[in-house]
């Protein structure tokens, strides 16, 4: 029987003919993975070379850093109050535009 014959219909008048039975599939028990050979005689993994230990940092000078980060927080903080002071300003003048 054809692949395609199982699709068709049957003839008129008769009876469709019954699928065949599925083979059993043949139970073979599991035998474990396969023996592998052993590695020449005297073979051994690649070396590697152990890499230099690493180099001692110089020491911080921890005075300094909080001086600099002193700094930089009045900088900045300054830098926020003029922003504040010229926007405040340019708002008294547009409100005073605005009312006048």
């Amino acid at each position: 029987m054809s692949d395609d014959a199982y699709w068709r219909r049957p003839a008129e008048g008769t009876e469709a003919a019954a699928p065949p039975a599925p083979a059993e599939p043949k139970h073979v028990p599991y035998t474990g993975a396969p023996r592998s050979n052993p590695p020449p005689r005297g073979w051994r993994p690649p070396v590697v070379e152990t890499p230099a230990p690493p180099r001692k940092l110089p020491a911080q000078d921890t005075e300094r850093i909080e001086r600099e980060e002193q700094a930089a927080t009045i900088l900045t903080k300054g830098m926020g109050i003029f922003a504040g002071a010229v926007m405040l300003v340019l708002l008294f003048i547009l409100c005073g535009r605005a009312l006048f």
